[in-house]
This record gives structure tokens, sequence and C-alpha cells, in this order.
């Protein structure tokens, strides 16, 4: 079943991170029997050729692949989908309207995305026009990102829109947002659970990343079906210091 379907039907999926630009640490994680992995090209310094690369060795190894992208400019969405990318998380969606927009540039038509068949993404010319464009109404994921409070005010019209696949909630910035520094502060909490509320009225698959891994039976049970969490340098630190741990300890 393809990313976009298991998605759409709140099926439980684990992904993570990846913050390094060498394509080595993402062709390590795809062996891992995680569901899919996200290129954070928000706040990691991915240019098109490290995420060119990254895309390829996790489709090499058969493993869904999502591009956290820095802006909504034609160009970044149309090049994160034309290298292979399983879809997009577009940060900090604060209006229905500004998510429409964006929307339209992740698929062909009138106004959107700029078709080639010369890309990966059609197969270097071997799809063809009819079978290109099916595979991007299928299979182009489109993950909207909450994280600001003005967002709030318009959670219900935002998970009304189709082209939207997942609502996921960016919980660090929402704190920011709503003046705090602490993600368990009970405004956080709140903000998150109206967002899942609006996912559940709407049937609208919802993700998040989690810091603190007690919660997640929690948010769980409330109809969280994605989570991004942890990501490949957290990999790196929790392995050297468990290492540490157990060279100290004998």
């Amino acid at each position: 079943m393809l990313l976009k379907q298991k998605i759409r039907n709140q099926q439980p999926l684990l992904g993570t991170f990846i913050k390094t630009t060498h394509y080595h640490n993402t062709e390590v994680l795809a062996l891992s029997n995680l569901d899919l992995l996200c290129l954070d090209a928000e706040h990691a310094p991915f240019d098109r050729s490290d995420l060119d690369q990254c895309v390829l060795a996790a489709k090499a190894n058969n493993k869904p692949v999502v591009i956290r992208v820095p802006d909504a400019n034609d160009s970044t969405l149309l090049n994160a989908l034309d290298i292979g990318a399983d879809g997009v998380v577009l940060p900090h969606i604060k209006t229905a309207k500004q998510a429409i927009e964006i929307c339209k540039k992740c698929f062909f038509g009138d106004g959107g995305r700029g078709f080639a068949g010369s890309t990966r993404f059609a197969q270097y010319t071997t799809a063809g026009i009819p079978k290109t464009l099916e595979k991007s109404v299928n299979q182009t994921c489109v993950i909207a990102q909450i994280e600001d409070l003005v967002a709030l005010d318009e959670i219900d019209q935002i998970c009304q829109i189709d082209d939207i696949d997942c609502i996921f909630i960016g919980r660090i910035d929402l704190t920011i947002s709503l003046g705090q520094t602490n993600p368990s502060h009970p405004s956080v909490v709140a903000a998150v659970e109206t967002i899942v509320n609006a996912c559940n009225t709407h049937n609208k698959a919802c993700g998040m990343f989690v810091g603190n891994l007690a919660e997640l039976p929690q948010w769980k049970k409330l109809g969280v079906s994605l989570f991004l969490l942890g990501s490949d340098h957290n990999f790196l630190l929790s392995g050297a210091n468990t290492l540490r741990a157990a060279f100290d300890n004998e």
C-alpha cells in the first residue's frame, strides 16, 4: 500500500527526521523498520543536490520519504516532488486560503505544478503524461504543519481541504507561539487537543512530534496516527551516551 493511502487510512505510522545532508544517514535508516523518513530541509542545510541524493538513497531501499520544505515557493515544492519524494511537509500553515494556494502547487494542472517528463518522478521520460498525472494524484502526500496560534482560528476549515492528507502538529513552535517554554504546559496541551479533535471531527489524519515518549499512549488513544519522532542526530547522541554509560558501569 502506498504511503498516501496508509496516511489517509489513518494507519499507525512511525518515522523520523533526517538532519544530516549526506545521503549515508538516509541510506542507513532506510534499512530500518521505520515506516517513513522525513528530510528536514526546513531546519537543516539541505541543498537541491543533497535532497536528490537522499531521496535516491531512500528509494533504492524502498523506504517512503517526505521532505519538510523550508518555504512554499513554486521552485521549492517543484524540486522536492520532481526528485521523487513521496510528499511534502508544509511548515507554518496558518489559514485555509494559504493552504489551498500551496496545495495547488503540489499537483499538476492550470496554475499548479509545472510538468516535466524528464524527472525521476516521471521515470525519466518513460512514464508518459497520463501515467505521471495519475501518479501525482494517487501518490503525492501533502502534510500541513500547524504550529502557530493563529492557525487554531481556522483549524476546522483547514481540516476540510481534501488535498491535505494529514495535519501535523508542530508542538515546539506552538509552545513558543503561546508564549510558553514547556511543551507540557496546560495551554499547549489544550491547543494540541483542539487540533486533534478537529482532525477527528473531519476524519482527517493527524500527526505529531512527541518529545516525551511516555505521552504516546495518550495521543494514540485520541486518534493520532502519524508520528515523526527523534532524528538521526538524536540516534547518534543516544547511542553514544548509552555506550558511555555501559562502559562506565563496568
